[in-house]
């Protein structure tokens, strides 16, 4: 549901049922020791809540994840504003509203690397971890998922930050070089005049920052599923 990569509106529903029913599949014979002795026997209606609670912890796993990518592409639209490309429209990759091309291909190239480098199965690892650390029965802690959930928030969106600071220090360096120019000649139109050359610089910055900055983003997600 919530799950980078799986959760994207470009992946059919149909897929996404079978991933999930393959999935269950084949984690029931690693979970049928742990599961197996708590659900047998066990009365509907306490059945239902248990489903209902392993469903939100699954979800809460997926959502930490997803905030990463969330981050980057709230980071990526606003260094995308600031280069010049904030009136230029864009596609869709991995929510349902149009985004700039910056930040879609951002976002898309992290989604990518993400499967390139074997991280859902790390996220389905993280689930299969969660029987051992939170027993089914057990119920969530709140004070302990809403502190995770901060601190994963709080990463992702320092991480995200990092990614996407040179374009922001770009914009602050070129707006502040064409004030002065327009000071300088306020009989031409110095905004106007500078919009190319601003988008060619923050073009020029992308292609040298993108790699490393993608690299970034990357080992510090491997880095919170080590650490989660």
């Amino acid at each position: 549901m919530v799950m980078p990569g799986f959760s994207s509106p470009r992946m059919p529903v149909q897929a996404r049922l079978f991933l999930a029913i393959s999935a269950s599949l084949a984690l029931t014979p690693v979970l049928t020791p742990e599961v197996g002795a708590i659900v047998d026997g066990l009365a509907p209606a306490k059945l239902a809540a248990l489903i209902v609670s392993e469903t939100i912890i699954g979800a809460v796993i997926g959502l930490m994840g997803r905030f990463f990518f969330l981050a980057l592409q709230f980071m990526a639209t606003a260094a995308a504003t600031a280069i010049g490309f904030g009136g230029i429209p864009g596609g869709m990759a991995e929510d349902t509203e149009p985004a700039m091309a910056p930040a879609t291909l951002f976002t898309l190239t992290a989604t990518v690397l993400f499967f390139l480098a074997d991280l859902h199965l790390e996220v389905i690892g993280a689930l299969i971890e969660t029987y051992a650390v939170i027993p089914p029965g057990e119920g969530l802690d709140s004070d302990t998922v809403l502190r995770r959930i901060a601190d994963s928030v709080s990463a992702a969106f320092l991480v995200s930050l990092q990614v996407c600071a040179p374009f922001f220090v770009y914009s602050l360096v070129v707006n502040f070089l064409v004030g002065i120019a327009n000071k300088l000649t306020p009989q031409i139109p110095v905004y106007f005049i500078s919009m190319p050359f601003v988008l060619a610089g923050g073009m020029l910055l992308m292609y040298a920052a993108m790699r490393e900055g993608l690299r970034l983003f990357m080992t510090a997600f491997i880095a919170w599923l080590a650490k989660g």
